[in-house]
């Protein structure tokens, strides 16, 4: 009598765990206002996190954010990092914001387009950036004038960049005390700078957390990005197994990110925020290739410490799957499944309409190409009815001057849920050959000469927003300028870190 009892007994709690399983999916996220946390990582890619298969890397924090979130497991961004950022802000593939290199006045998102942050503002959100922006240093293409409501930043690609047009940080700027705008004000900081971009988002969150508004904190480190200059501490435990020096530097920038990814969800669970804050880690492009080819260094039995790329093809800078995948981890306790892995294709491109429509905020027109991945997020049964598309991927960076017509069908991909047409020459069945072994072109003519002359159209189309092809090199450098003239008018103030 008492273990049927019990027999029934458990049944009945089976079957409301269920019930109250299939509720919750059925209750739909759409419209619910979270705070929306977004680290996005520079030139990390996917390899080196434990949890991903590393065999050197220990990120026991980045570990358990991926144990607690929903995966896409092939998640796909641009081969560079301006691309990347511009279609993340915007919805859509960076070509068509104008964006089609990094530097040479290439790098400036188009003023015509709606970004993020004022899509978030419809919704009555407050939006702050810490680290680095990437898409124009020329005022007007600001991050404080394209909808953050604080803009903490580096200028150019990374700290301390300068080249031979607008696209220039701070004169001198280093990796550790780094100066930096700070709502269009340079101040000087203390400390490593990854560990500087998460405590003033920290300090920003902590202020703006008791108020009326959602916010939205993008952390957009310039870490792991060369030069491979990490803390002592981070560094040492790489060269002290035998790893070269700019392997060193990479790894321990990496752990030092998981340190302050620790730091951030601890305090947002100490702040009582994670039941409605979503949070999102990723990186911006695959992997830097030279940390992932060949031998990085000797351990002290003379065994080869060799280079780790997933067993994908491909690095930053390429349109192979190496080079646009990256991890990409969404966490909101109590509402979104932990553990679970959706192996649909998405892309940055879905970011913007995604996070749009959990905030139930208004889309500008006719911009957005992305798909909302909401329902891949809220119910596991969505992907079997999930639709098909094209993704596609052009490495761009052609000499400025050159017809970008004359690059149209060079060093460019377009994937689909199974293939992958690589610089019209080469067919991968990334379900059967994720490593990308075997061309299969003359297998598949009719996939083939369908991706083709979808890409032709999509081309076609893209050109014309290409608004930056002609644009004349800038003879000045916008950030020394102003960094001149505050020197010049009372000096760089130094900024304190908040009380966390």
């Amino acid at each position: 009598m008492t273990f049927l009892f019990r027999f029934f007994a458990l049944l009945g709690v089976i079957s409301l765990a269920y019930s109250a399983s299939v509720a919750r999916a059925a209750e739909s996220l759409s419209g619910t206002r979270p705070n929306i946390v977004l680290v996005m990582t520079d030139d990390q890619g996917y390899p080196p996190i434990g949890r991903l298969g590393h065999p050197w890397i220990q990120t026991p924090h980045l570990d358990k954010l991926h144990d607690k979130s929903l995966r896409f497991t092939r998640f796909l961004v641009s081969p560079t990092c301006s691309p990347t950022r511009s279609a993340m802000m915007t919805g859509r593939h960076p070509m068509r914001n104008g964006v089609t290199h990094t530097i040479l006045e290439r790098e400036r998102m188009t003023l015509d387009a709606t970004t993020l942050p004022q899509v978030l503002k419809t919704a009555g959100y407050t939006s702050g950036i810490f680290g680095k922006w990437h898409l124009g240093d020329e005022e007007p293409y600001q991050p404080h004038r394209r909808g953050f409501d604080e803009a903490f930043i580096h200028g150019a690609g990374g700290i301390g960049q300068a080249y031979d047009c607008s696209c220039a940080d701070a004169p001198g700027n280093k990796y550790f005390d780094p100066v930096v705008r700070h709502n269009g004000t340079f101040v000087k900081t203390e400390g490593f700078c990854t560990d500087v971009f998460f405590t003033a988002a920290l300090g920003w969150i902590k202020q703006t957390k008791d108020g009326d508004a959602p916010f939205f904190a993008y952390i957009s480190t310039n870490a792991p990005h060369s030069p491979f200059i990490a803390p002592p501490k981070n560094t040492k435990r790489f060269t002290d197994i035998g790893f070269d020096k700019a392997p060193a530097g990479f790894y321990g920038m990496v752990e030092n990110i998981d340190e302050n990814v620790g730091r951030l969800m601890g305090k947002l669970e100490e702040w009582k925020l994670l039941d409605n804050t979503l949070v999102i880690f990723m990186s911006d492009n695959g992997m830097t290739g030279g940390i992932g080819r060949g031998v990085l260094g000797r351990a002290a039995d003379g065994t080869k410490l060799e280079a780790f790329n997933a067993d994908m093809k491909g690095f930053k800078g390429s349109p192979e799957e190496g080079g646009v995948r990256v991890p990409f981890f969404v966490r909101w306790d109590g509402k979104i499944e932990a553990g679970r892995d959706v192996d649909r294709i998405a892309a940055h491109i879905d970011l913007l309409p995604t996070l749009a429509a959990l905030a139930g905020a208004k889309l500008p027109e006719k911009q957005v190409e992305g798909r909302s991945l909401l329902p891949l997020v809220e119910n596991a049964d969505a992907a079997a009815d999930w639709p098909d598309r094209y993704l596609y991927t052009h490495v761009a960076r052609w000499p400025t001057g050159d017809d970008p017509d004359k690059w149209q069908w060079k060093k460019f991909a377009i994937r689909s849920q199974r293939f992958r047409l690589v610089n019209n020459t080469a067919l991968f069945d990334m379900q059967n050959d994720p490593g990308q072994a075997k061309n299969v072109i003359d297998e598949h003519p009719d996939v083939v000469r369908a991706m083709r002359a979808e890409y032709e159209a999509w081309w076609k189309e893209t050109r014309p927003l290409m608004v930056n092809e002609d644009a004349p090199m800038s003879k000045t450098r916008p950030f020394w300028e102003l960094y001149e003239a505050q020197m010049k008018d009372g000096g760089i103030g130094t900024w304190r870190p908040p009380a966390l």
